[in-house]
Formats: structure tokens, sequence, C-alpha cells
């Protein structure tokens, strides 16, 4: 890791919360337990507070859950794919890997959350503000980060093929060991950032450069 990010606080010998998880309501605040091996679907609630939580293989699917507080909470081999989670507030969160494949974290605030081994491709958090947020060994194939504002953030051994990252300031963002044939990014956004020499090729067209 390239700086050092603040763990999630769990404590040991966590209960099994696995019927809270199936009546959960918008609003609801649900707390140190572990979710293990289980299918969630068609929830759909607001504002709700997990905090000092584990999910094992776990499947939420087809679901809503906007504007909600995360907290101290560890998600191991879950499934999140296409879960609208906009809007959220994600502190010492990690996924580990996870599928987030169109997952919506849009307009969210993410503080000292670690994405590992993670498929995230089509995932969205445009207008997000990351605060020490890193992506570790991720597909990240056309992802959406529009606009984000970045502080403390890394990319390692990411695949950012095609993904959208205009309107985010890239300095001092260190891509040079991610993969990626093409961004969507504005010329004036990578003043600062940090990219190896093969893939400087990427950006030629940027520069309104035609390589002979």
């Amino acid at each position: 890791m390239k700086m050092k990010l603040e763990l999630p606080k769990i404590p040991m010998d966590l209960p099994v919360l696995n019927e809270e998880m199936y009546s959960l309501r918008s609003k609801d605040e649900l707390d140190t337990g572990t979710v293990e091996d289980m299918v969630l679907d068609h929830m759909d609630v607001v504002k709700v507070s997990l905090d000092k939580m584990t999910f094992k293989n776990v499947t939420i699917m087809e679901s809503s859950l906007p504007e909600s507080e995360w907290t101290d909470v560890i998600f191991d081999k879950c499934d999140l794919s296409n879960v609208d989670l906009s809007g959220s507030f994600i502190h010492r969160v990690e996924f580990r890997n996870c599928k987030l494949l169109g997952t919506d974290f849009s307009r969210s605030r993410l503080q000292n959350v670690r994405f590992l081994d993670c498929l995230g491709d089509y995932s969205m958090f445009r207008f997000s503000n990351f605060k020490q947020v890193g992506f570790e060994d991720c597909s990240l194939v056309s992802a959406d980060l529009y606009h984000l504002t970045l502080q403390k953030t890394f990319f390692t051994r990411c695949n950012l093929d095609q993904a959208m990252l205009s309107g985010s300031k890239l300095k001092g963002i260190d891509l040079s060991d991610c993969e990626f044939e093409g961004l969507q990014v504005d010329i004036e956004d990578l003043n600062g950032c940090m990219i190896s020499p093969h893939q400087a090729s990427s950006f030629v067209g940027l520069l309104g450069l035609v390589i002979k």
C-alpha cells in the first residue's frame, strides 16, 4: 500500500445477524454483528446505518440503499452488483474480493476505504469525495469516476481502461502501474499525474499531436 489507511474497527466473536438483515427498514441502525452466506434481494431502504459489521459471501441484488452510513464494515467475497448506494457515507470500510459491477456510489463520501481484488467494471462514483481511498488489483473498466474530489487516493495495479475521469484533478495520483489503452480525461486534469513512459502515448491525442 502506498499510504496507511485506517482499518475497520471490529470486535471479535460477532453474533450472526442474518435475520435482522432480512427485516431491515429505512432509517434502521444495525451494529456489531456478522452476516454470512445469504442472498438479499429487492431491498428498498433509505438512510440505514451499519456499524461494526462483517459481510461474508453475501449477495445483494436488485436493491437500493441510498443515503446510508457504513462505518467499520468489511465485505468479503460479496456481490453488490448494480446496488444503489448513492449519497452514502462510507468510513473505515474494506471491500475484499467483491463483485461491484455497476454498483452506484455516486455523490458519496468515502474515507479510509480500501478496495482489494474487486471487480468494479462500470461502477459509478461520479461527484464523490475520496479521502484516503485505495484501489488495489481491481478491475475498473469503464468505471464512472467523473468529477471526483481526490485526497490521498491511490490506484495500484488496476485496470482502468476507458474509465471516465473527466473533471477529476489527478495531481499527485500515480497511475504508472495501472493498465489502460485509453482514459476519458481532460488534458487540464492530468497536470501532476504520474504515468509510465509506455502510457504516455495514450494521451498524445489530447495534446493534438500525431505520432508518425
